[in-house]
Order: structure tokens, then sequence, then C-alpha cells
């Protein structure tokens, strides 16, 4: 397969983005902002400084605001333009362990079918600890699906890698706890249509397939940026016969600084759409749609619903249109 590896930074490169780029099954990209060093360089990383960003031949390079995660999607269409089978999206502070690597995409795995959200944390720590998105209500709910897993053929469209030290979670835990977690390692699992956990960036392998689904909204908090996107991409996914699955933790995240009040205040629209948001996507797509048709129907949807801006859409369309070109120039 022709795997890629996709980082945005600005800072000179870290620990983590030196150990990407020594993968030689992979080709490491690298997207700058203003904010980054303008003399950036690492062996074997393709970096796209904003000058060549603004010189790449895509509609989205007039929408995307500067200094904003979203810009990784430049990173994406380059990958996506070169042939990619698939993409890893990762973050510049997650260090690969030795055996960083993610499960294919179609065997036997462990399942878990119990309908709407579950604590995937559940599954690989007994630890009080839940991922970033994962609805407040359902915090101290007492589920036993991780007594229920049982092992099928699955087809999983995206894998989500877990992270040690500290993981993807939200301010809350944060705040209140703040606790280093090391997770325990065991089979990956996957999520049956309707279970539902929510996914990031920051260690994930996304299938070419659902390429279109890799958009990241740019005009919500930027903590619900990723948060956003992957509770948009599984309903959407199921319509095709893919699942997400979840594997072990194979990076450690040696965490950039963050003041966690103003993450706090990041996520207040995250916690109050979470639920709405999987809704509200799944009353308006269909199986009778391509994945790009209904990704912007369920943005389209989120619009009417105050979740994203008349602006969003703009971006959207943009991203689509630039999907489409590369497939018609491939």
């Amino acid at each position: 397969m022709n795997k890629f590896i996709v980082i945005t930074s600005i800072f000179n490169p870290t620990e983590a983005v030196a150990a990407f780029a020594k993968k030689n099954d992979y080709r490491t990209i690298v997207v700058g902002d203003k904010k980054t060093p303008e003399n950036w360089y690492c062996e074997n990383v393709d970096f796209l400084s904003v000058t060549q960003q603004e010189n790449m031949n895509f509609r989205l390079v007039k929408h995307l605001p500067h200094n904003h995660y979203c810009r990784k999607m430049l990173g994406y269409l380059k990958a996506i333009t070169c042939g990619a089978d698939c993409i890893v999206d990762t973050d510049d502070d997650n260090i690969p362990k030795e055996n960083w690597a993610f499960p294919v995409f179609q065997g036997n795995f462990d399942s878990v079918n119990q309908q709407g959200f579950i604590n995937i944390y559940e599954l690989y720590t007994p630890q009080k600890i839940w991922p970033r998105g994962f609805p407040l209500n359902h915090i101290t709910k007492k589920d036993n699906f991780t007594h229920n897993t049982q092992t099928q053929v699955c087809k999983i469209g995206i894998w989500q890698g877990l992270a040690d030290e500290d993981p993807d979670v939200d301010a809350i835990y944060r705040l209140t706890s703040d606790q280093p977690c090391c997770f325990k390692e065991r089979n990956p699992v996957v999520l049956e249509v309707g279970t539902i956990s929510p996914f990031n960036t920051q260690n994930t392998m996304i299938i070419k397939e659902l390429f279109p689904l890799m958009y990241l909204p740019a005009y919500v908090t930027f903590r619900f940026t990723d948060i956003l996107r992957g509770l948009v991409a599984q309903p959407v996914m199921w319509l095709y016969g893919y699942q997400l699955g979840f594997t072990n933790a194979t990076v450690i995240q040696k965490r950039n600084p963050h003041d966690y009040m103003k993450d706090f205040l990041s996520e207040i629209p995250m916690y109050q759409s979470t639920e709405k948001v999987v809704e509200i996507v799944s009353g308006h797509i269909s199986g009778s749609e391509s994945i790009e048709n209904n990704l912007y129907n369920a943005y389209k949807a989120l619009l009417n619903e105050n979740i994203v801006c008349e602006k969003e859409l703009e971006m959207l369309e943009a991203w689509l249109a630039d999907i489409q070109l590369i497939a018609k120039n491939i």
C-alpha cells in the first residue's frame, strides 16, 4: 500500500516528527503555518510551507484560515494527489513506539454491539477516564459492553490507535484528575453499526475509500474540530459497510503546553452537541447517495441546526471540489 503520514506543526522538528520520518514504509508530510519557523527542515519529510500552500492549485487554499489546525487538510490533498491508499493522521507530540503499526483493514476481530455511545477506554484500563467528545451524561453510567465482545469478520475503514501517558481526554478530566494513563494491551476491537465512540486525529489511519470524510471543520472551536469530524463520519461510513476500529496505544504523547481552562471553554459546544450531531447526521444521509453527497447533506443539516455556520459549507464545497478534481486527474 502507498501509505502517508500527515502532521501539522508550528515548532521545529520534534522528536515525534523525526521518529515518523524514519518509517520507511511511509511518506511523511508536515504542514506548516505562519508560526512555523521559516527554515523548517527534517530529513525524509515533505514540508509544506505557507508559501507552497498558497501556490497549490486547490480551491481550499482560499478558504482555510491561518494559524489553524485545519490547514492539515492541504497535507491530505497532497497525499491523495500522490496516490495514497491510506493516510495516518497524527500530531507532532505523539512519539511512535517500536511496535507502532495498524491492523489490516479486513479480518476477524473482536467486535462490540451496543447501540449508542460507549467509553472505549473501559476496554483498555480500569482507570476512570474517558475520551474527549464522550457525552458527559454517560460518564457515570454502568455498561456491560466490556463483557459482550465477540469475534467476527469486520471491514474497517478507520483505525484509531490509543496514546499512552497523556491520552486524548477532555479538559474536565484534566482539571479534576489529570492522572497519566498507560493502557493495557488487548486484541483490536471493532464497533458494530450503531455503536459510537469519539475518535480523533492523533494516531488514526483512514482507508482510501473514506478520504472525503477526512474533512476538518474550521469554523467550530478548536477542541471540537476533529471530534465533530468523527461524529459525522461514523453514520456515513456505516452506509457503505465500513466500521471504526480501535487498537493498542502505539504512541506516547508528550503533550505540548495547554491552558486547561481555555480548552474547557473551547469544548463547551462539543459537550452541548455530541449526541445531537449523530442524530442529525443519521437523519439526513442515504445509502443511495455518494459519500461526498452524504457528507455535504450532513453538514447542511448541521447548519440548519446552528451547529456549524455558512462559512463551513463554503469550505466543505471547496474540499469536495478538490477531491473530485484529484480523482479526475489520477
